[in-house]
């Protein structure tokens, strides 16, 4: 018997904002690729996660990087059994030895969905909103399991970086708003909506996502937001600085310089506190502690 997610049984503003910590069982992430691909450090990491107040794991076995100028190639398609036997060994050796932490998994495919879920996952987060297979829908209403929807351009293998938008929001709503009702046609009855930072958009795009979140809030669903680490956290905190007259003017342009993963956590938390302030319900980070502690400071102030 799987944890449940209660927090998703109950569809009233007051809950959350709630905490995803993030668990890449895959060589090749963006941010922690290669750190937790053995099943026993992977379940460790999940156990300290939920110590620090994540409130769900979500366990990604295939990387989802898109190609592009930031991150080059991109993540090949990898196949659905190999898929399996990365996050299989985790999700059962959590829900044999820890049945109270409750597990998502972050996969586009209902034969994995449908393994993972028998295997004891709680929920789905599917990056790709069913346009992979729309056949998950129906393994998720089968197991009555909550399922993210996350807005994303191309499909896992040629997912683009960057596309160009003519507003960002309305495209977003259309597309989310489709993908909400195939899933409820097909039975889901607990919808999640992620608008997609950093899939197929722009800076500029991600940035008026955060500026407008709430207008996602009439789709009715509760909102995820992941923002964590990702290229335009960096850019949003890049400064150009200016010439300092009493230097000589030999101060250098800031921007110029890239932001590293790990040192992008003060723009994270930064968006992160923007996008709850709109109606985000759920952050999905790899830095759990530092933002639990964050959200219980932004609402302990509030």
């Amino acid at each position: 018997m799987s944890a449940r997610l209660h927090f998703l049984d109950t569809q009233g503003p007051e809950e959350g904002p709630h905490v995803m910590g993030i668990l890449n069982v895959t060589p090749d992430s963006f941010s922690d690729g290669g750190q937790y691909m053995d099943p026993e450090r992977a379940v460790e990491r999940a156990v300290q996660m939920a110590e620090e107040g994540a409130a769900v794991i979500d366990i990604g076995g295939a990387s989802s990087r898109p190609r592009g100028a930031a991150y080059g190639a991109g993540a090949a398609l990898l196949p659905a059994a190999e898929e399996c036997d990365r996050i299989l060994p985790v999700v059962e050796a959590l829900a044999r030895l820890h049945p109270d932490i409750p597990l998502s998994i972050d996969t586009f495919r209902s034969n994995v969905a449908r393994q993972a879920l028998e295997a004891g996952a709680a929920m789905i987060n599917d990056i790709t909103s069913l346009r992979f297979d729309a056949e998950l829908a129906g393994v998720v209403a089968r197991h009555d399991a909550p399922l993210c929807l996350m807005h994303s351009v191309g499909l896992p293998g040629d997912m683009p970086h960057v596309t160009p938008h003519d507003d960002i929001m309305a495209t977003v709503l259309r597309e989310l708003r489709v993908a909400r009702d195939a899933a409820r046609a097909a039975g889901v009855r607990r919808i999640v909506l992620d608008p997609g930072f950093g899939f197929g958009k722009t800076t500029g795009d991600n940035l008026e996502l955060i500026r407008r979140l709430s207008e996602l809030t009439e789709l009715g669903c509760p909102l995820l937001i992941g923002v964590s680490r990702k290229r335009s956290v960096a850019d949003a905190m890049r400064v150009a600085l200016a010439p300092d007259a009493h230097a000589g003017g030999t101060v250098q342009v800031a921007h110029a310089v890239d932001i590293a993963p790990e040192d992008r956590l003060p723009g994270s938390l930064a968006l992160t506190g923007l996008a709850v302030q709109r109606g985000a319900r759920i952050v999905r980070t790899h830095d759990v502690l530092e933002t639990v502690r964050f959200l219980r400071a932004l609402q302990n102030t509030a």
